[in-house]
């Protein structure tokens, strides 16, 4: 799977979405259980999150335009975004499903056959979660990573519902099904808000990981003597994609070549440190106060 493109694995958690569903679906209308019932709704949430990451990642992938001359990459943080609020949405109908029964609890049905076709729902989305983090590594894609993480979320909601199941098989306590049904819920609107958060900060231009800003100053340390400053370093992500600015201030007895030169070379040690990464120098003249003008941003 190394040469699949982004696009593949977003189509595979759409397979997966619809086999889970339709497995979920099957443990709830079995059993009568909301807490399975609640399991499939966030299942359902995965499917049009899954469709919503395919859109995301074709529009994502297409290249710079007039229009959008640093590419369209952003376009990967609205799916991630609108995951999120889908995850809140069925959190909501999680809650108005499981109140009634929390009040008037309802006699389960065939807990077994239910609790295995959850188990194998389970296993699927968990195989499926490891392949899209891999996937997501390799490809540097925010989407496929948010999207392996909701599967995971997907995961440790089923094993609360089965082992809520299991309680109630054992102590005969129907109220322990609305109950679960409603820590799911509440566990998947942590999710949702987090997954929320993550695509605003990333729209609003977050700086890269700070472990990557460290390895930038490192390098830029090697350079900082007398005649050679740097000041207004700024970084940014958007999708896939990183970029890095920042000012040089030599000596403005410097030739133009001397410049172009040291520019190239300390850009080069950057992108050699950190693959993929845009960066962008401007060169000024550390006699001139106009040049410092703007250190501080």
């Amino acid at each position: 799977m190394q040469n699949k493109s982004a696009r593949y694995y977003g189509f595979l958690s759409i397979g997966t979405a619809l086999l889970t569903i339709a497995l979920k679906l099957g443990a709830y209308l079995l059993t009568n259980s909301v807490g399975f019932l609640s399991d499939a709704l966030e299942s359902g949430v995965n499917l049009v999150a899954a469709i919503g990451a395919v859109c995301a990642l074709t529009y994502a992938a297409k290249p710079p335009d007039k229009e959008h001359a640093f590419g369209h990459s952003k376009a990967e943080y609205f799916s991630s975004g609108f995951e999120g609020a889908l995850i809140l949405v069925a959190a909501a109908s999680i809650a108005i499903a499981a109140i009634p029964r929390l009040l008037n609890p309802q006699p389960l049905e065939q807990l077994s056959f239910g609790l295995f076709l959850s188990l194998a729902a389970s296993a699927i989305n968990g195989i499926t979660a490891m392949i899209l983090l891999k996937a997501s590594k390799r490809l540097r894609s925010i989407t496929l990573r948010a999207d392996a993480h909701h599967l995971l979320t997907d995961v440790w909601t089923s094993v609360g519902v089965v082992l809520g199941l299991f309680l109630v098989s054992v102590t005969g306590w129907l109220i322990l099904d609305p109950l679960v049904a409603l820590f799911v819920a509440a566990n998947i609107v942590w999710t949702g808000v987090k997954l929320i958060q993550e695509s605003g900060s990333a729209l609003l231009d977050a700086s890269i990981p700070l472990e990557e800003r460290q390895m930038i100053d490192e390098i830029l340390s090697q350079y900082d003597r007398h005649q050679v400053q740097f000041h207004a370093i700024r970084t940014r992500m958007a999708g896939t994609k990183k970029f890095v600015s920042f000012h040089i201030l030599v000596s403005g007895n410097w030739s133009i070549q001397q410049g172009h030169d040291l520019c190239e070379e300390i850009e080069a040690a950057i992108s050699k440190a950190l693959p993929h990464v845009n960066v962008f120098t401007h060169l000024e003249p550390l006699e001139d106060p106009k040049s410092w003008t703007d250190q501080d941003l």
